[in-house]
């Protein structure tokens, strides 16, 4: 805790699993290290950061 992750220059990119509705959408931003998750409805609330590993097993999850 207490790390911030600079999302300055972060290229943010739709979710693939994200319909073309306009509604509810996850965008998603490689950092390398990291990847970043964030609501596109409202991006300042808040940024969830994961390694890729999680990531991956993340996307599973809400995938199956």
């Amino acid at each position: 805790m207490g790390t911030s992750t600079d999302l300055t220059n972060a290229r943010w990119r739709k979710s693939s699993y994200s319909g073309n509705t306009g509604g509810d959408c996850v965008e998603v931003a490689d950092l390398g290290a990291r990847v970043a998750v964030r609501d596109s409805k409202d991006p300042e609330v808040g940024t969830l950061t994961l390694s890729p590993q999680t990531y991956a097993a993340f996307v599973t999850y809400v995938s199956a």
